[in-house]
């Protein structure tokens, strides 16, 4: 299983993939917002989207696992 990780604080502003979804590397998942900046979060490898850990709104912490893929 390989995670995707959030870069650093923010909120959640849009979920790009849906489970089941295939992603290729480099592929922007989930865009995060903070301090008025959209900061966009992409899968360092390929693979199908296990689960998602948050939805639009929601708060995270840098380092939290946004997405799981298998």
């Amino acid at each position: 299983m390989k995670e995707i990780t959030a870069s650093m604080a923010g909120t959640v502003w849009q979920v790009l993939v849906s489970e089941g979804d295939e992603v290729t590397a480099g592929q922007t998942v989930i865009i995060l917002e903070s301090m008025k900046m959209e900061i966009p979060v992409d899968a360092a490898d390929a693979g199908t989207v296990e689960s998602i850990k948050f939805t639009s709104g929601d708060f995270v912490n840098e380092g939290d696992v946004l997405v799981t893929l298998k």
